[in-house]
């Protein structure tokens, strides 16, 4: 019975997910333009939920947000999607935050979003594991939702100007060895990633 039972919740949810007309747990797509979004820094003080239509220039951009508008207006960006109560989640921010130091500052943007995340557990991780790059938080899950993030860690890396060039799922890419060739290739504008 129980056998059945497990057998049948499968099978409910991979219906669900076909047909579902939301993104999946897949990210965005390559080719697709990323979701634009302004969410409250860890570090800041800015407390609320994300913008899904931020401005997007920088006279009327809060310094307490991560504006992922801007950030692909200067360079090509690659967003990590995390939740705090995931150590295999965090870590890959941490591979993340290795790339980023291996890179000239500028010639790539990185962030990260903790997703159905408060304030306070977002900020206890970025000073848990000592990230320098932005982390936002985002509440109640509208970017995560925006961005079809089922699963983590999910990494969106996009061109600049905020098209995908591609989107890597899961541990596999939690250490800067497997990760930073996939950002190296961005940068190198092949957009070769995955």
């Amino acid at each position: 019975m129980i056998y059945v039972f497990g057998l049948l919740l499968v099978a409910v949810v991979a219906i669900t997910f076909l047909f579902s007309k939301r993104p999946g747990s897949a990210g965005v797509p390559a080719g697709q333009r990323l979701p634009l979004f302004a969410a409250p820094l860890a570090v800041s003080t800015l407390n609320g939920a994300a913008n899904l239509h931020p401005h997007c220039t920088i006279a009327q951009h809060n310094p307490g947000a991560l504006n992922v508008c801007l950030l692909v207006k200067q360079a090509p960006l690659v967003l990590g999607f995390f939740v705090t109560s995931s150590s295999g989640c965090e870590q890959a921010v941490t591979a993340l935050q290795r790339v980023s130091h291996q890179l000239p500052a500028g010639e790539v943007q990185f962030a990260a979003v903790a997703v159905n995340s408060d304030h306070h557990d977002a900020l206890q991780a970025v000073r848990a594991h000592h990230w320098t790059i932005p982390v936002a938080y985002d509440v109640d899950g509208r970017v995560g939702d925006a961005y079809g993030v089922a699963v983590c860690p999910i990494f969106e890396l996009a061109r600049r100007g905020g098209t995908v060039a591609s989107r890597l799922i899961g541990e596999h890419w939690d250490s800067a060895a497997t990760l930073g060739p996939q950002v190296r290739a961005l940068v190198a504008g092949s957009g070769q990633a995955g």
